[in-house]
C-alpha cells in the first residue's frame, strides 16, 4: 500500500486551494500517491451544495462566503483552524466513504485524547463534539467534517478549531445546527502551538489511512 504524501503549506487562499485539490483529483491515475494537504485558511464562510444561505445569519458580514460541491451546510475557517484535506484513492484503500469517515473521526478523538479532552461522536450529526460529561461544554463542536468523492477519491477534509476567534462562528447555524456552540482547545484550557496539535493529528491520521 502507498504512504501518504504529507504537505505542510502554512496559510493558504481558499479559493485557490479548493481549485488545486479539484485539479489534483481530475488529473490522478492509478499511481499517484494520496496526499495530506496540512495548512490555515484566512476568515471565510463555505457553503456546501445543498446547503441553505439563511443559515448565514448576518448577511453583511464582511467574512466571504463561498459555495462549493462538498456536502454539508455552512461552516466557519479561520486562522487557528487546522485544516487538513484528504486526496485518498478508496478503491485503492479497499474501503468505502462510511468507513472512511470513522477512521478520520477515531483519529481526531484520539489526537484530543493526548491533550487530555474526551471527545466524541453524535448519531446522525458528523463532526467531533466535546464529551457528553464535560462541565462546561458539553456537546460542543471542536472539529467538523467536509468530503467530496468523485471517482472513488476525496477530496476536502477535516477543520481542527486550535487557538482562533470564534465570533464568526455566531454569525452562522454551524453545519446547519441553530444554537450549536463551537469550541476550540484555547478555549478548553489547552495552550499549545497548532504545529503541534497538526504534527499529533497527522501521526493519527497516517496510522489509518495506510
Amino acid at each position: 500500500m502507498m504512504s501518504v504524501e504529507i504537505h505542510h503549506l502554512g496559510i493558504q487562499d481558499y479559493q485557490s486551494t479548493y481549485e488545486a485539490m479539484q485539479e489534483f483529483t481530475q488529473n490522478r491515475d492509478e499511481q499517484t500517491p494520496d496526499q495530506m494537504w496540512v495548512l490555515e485558511h484566512p476568515s471565510i464562510f463555505t457553503l456546501g451544495l445543498a446547503g441553505d444561505f439563511n443559515h448565514l445569519l448576518d448577511h453583511n458580514t464582511e467574512i466571504p462566503l463561498i459555495q462549493v460541491d462538498r456536502g454539508g451546510q455552512i461552516t466557519y475557517h479561520g486562522p487557528g483552524q487546522i485544516i487538513i484535506y484528504l486526496l485518498c484513492d478508496l478503491k485503492r484503500m479497499g474501503i468505502y466513504v462510511k468507513e472512511f469517515v470513522f477512521r478520520i473521526e477515531e483519529a481526531l478523538i484520539n489526537t484530543l485524547a493526548q491533550f487530555q479532552i474526551e471527545a466524541q461522536r453524535e448519531p446522525g450529526a458528523p463532526g467531533i463534539y466535546i464529551n457528553s460529561g464535560h462541565p462546561t461544554f458539553a456537546g460542543a463542536k471542536i472539529a467538523a467534517l467536509g468530503l467530496k468523492v468523485t471517482k472513488h477519491c476525496t477530496y476536502h477534509g477535516l477543520a481542527l478549531n486550535v487557538n482562533m476567534d470564534l465570533a464568526p462562528f455566531h454569525l452562522i447555524n454551524p453545519c446547519g445546527y441553530p444554537d450549536l456552540e463551537t469550541v476550540d482547545l484555547a478555549s478548553l484550557g489547552v495552550k499549545v502551538e497548532s504545529q503541534e496539535i497538526a504534527k499529533a493529528l497527522v501521526i493519527e491520521l497516517q496510522q489509518r489511512l495506510q
